[in-house]
């Protein structure tokens, strides 16, 4: 433990670069507690706070950039590659497309303080087709922010940091045991999470392509669209899709009508806890679409967008 802070000591910029870097193209280190120890640094004349601020927003900004170039080749391939790779991918995409929606590209400017949402927020301004200078000034406004207030807690609290780094330096090896035990934990606790929400939602899904044949055969269907609003306005939908509030009064008077229910998230998430609450309101045939929208769009299967969908 010794030589990891006499490293942080010795080469702090070239260290808040690669963590910050790696960070935030999607490894799980530590990031803010090396900010906050490098705020101690600078109040102790070790490094420089504003060439430590100027470091870590330069880091952020080359690897957002990089999701962002990703998001506009690769569109919601991209953002699906994101959430597959995140420790807890299953709402990401909806809350960051939430924010999106509501704020625009201002929410860049607090999408790094949301868990999960920093990388997927950049992706999907890119698969946006977001300005680049837009992007890149709203991107780098919200990097000053992130890296600004550990920064500064550093600088203020900087006695109570540097006894706790003085402690794990007193501990030697156990003090990075302990480190690396509350970072095994932190990460073993959300993929529990991760796997009891999935248990929980674990039922029968239907494919796109029984969907698309049960349309075909003119069977009574209720579609639900899970997605945002704006999302459906923009994106388009699955024909004769509605929301689950439009269908609300279909479903009471046809209780045991075919329901499929879909979004636009992994694993079927927000699909599945709608077809979950349907359940156990009493409707028994509700089964959530495999793959979502995506999957529809990649069988080559047709969409409906607002002017053409049918009055009802």
């Amino acid at each position: 433990m010794n030589q990891i802070i006499e490293w942080i000591h010795r080469y702090p910029y070239a260290t808040v670069a690669i963590v910050v870097l790696l960070e935030q193209l999607g490894v799980p280190l530590p990031c803010y507690p090396l900010l906050l120890l490098a705020g101690t640094l600078a109040y102790q004349g070790d490094a420089s706070g504003g060439g430590l601020l100027v470091t870590a927003v330069l880091a952020a900004v080359v690897a957002d950039t990089v999701w962002y170039v990703a998001g506009a080749r690769l569109g919601s391939r991209a953002l699906r590659l994101l959430c597959k790779v995140s420790i807890s991918p299953d709402s990401c995409v909806r809350q960051t497309q939430n924010l999106f929606a509501r704020v625009g590209l201002r929410s860049l400017l607090v999408a790094k303080f949301i868990p999960g949402l920093g990388a997927v927020a950049t992706a999907l301004a890119g698969a946006q087709r977001a300005s680049v200078p837009a992007f890149l000034a709203y991107d780098t406004g919200g990097a000053v922010l992130w890296a600004g207030v550990p920064l500064l807690l550093g600088i203020l609290f900087h006695n109570a940091i540097g006894e706790v780094v003085a402690t794990l330096g007193d501990l030697g090896r156990k003090g990075a045991e302990l480190v690396l035990a509350a970072l095994a934990l932190f990460i073993a606790i959300k993929l529990m999470r991760r796997w009891l929400l999935l248990r929980e939602l674990r039922m029968a899904r239907v494919s796109v392509h029984e969907l698309h044949a049960m349309m075909a055969r003119g069977e009574p269907l209720a579609i639900i669209d899970a997605r945002l609003p704006a999302a459906q306005s923009t994106g388009g939908r699955i024909p004769g899709a509605r929301t689950a509030d439009e269908h609300l009064q279909t479903l009471r008077s046809q209780p045991l009508l075919e329901v499929v229910v879909y979004c636009a998230c992994p694993n079927e998430v927000s699909a599945a806890r709608i077809a979950l609450q349907l359940k156990k309101a009493g409707f028994t045939r509700v089964r959530p679409l495999r793959g979502g929208i995506e999957a529809w769009l990649a069988a080559g299967f047709a969409l409906e967008y607002a002017a053409e969908t049918p009055a009802g």
